[in-house]
């Protein structure tokens, strides 16, 4: 799998939200390099090995850096900052 790219704080924020309100979400992400959709409920977010993930109800995990979109919000594009020496 690529390398871990953190996702942005508000969109975060908007994830977190959908999971206490206990809204059923359309769920668009990567997996594999072919796009997935599943139907369910954002039901914790995990921290494994530096990488986060949600948790939905089914128990699977995603990627927040996988994410195409959830329930219409678009994740933003992800910057690369690469440390100059």
């Amino acid at each position: 799998m690529k390398t871990y790219i953190p996702i942005s704080c508000s969109f975060y924020d908007q994830l977190e939200d959908i999971a206490v309100r206990k809204i059923k979400s359309k769920i668009i992400y990567l997996e594999d390099n072919s796009k997935k959709i599943v139907e369910d409920y954002i039901v914790d977010f995990k921290n494994i090995n530096k990488e986060e993930f949600l948790v939905l109800s089914s128990g699977d995990k995603i990627r927040l850096d996988m994410l195409i979109e959830v329930n219409n919000i678009k994740a933003p594009k992800r910057v690369v900052f690469k440390k100059h020496f």
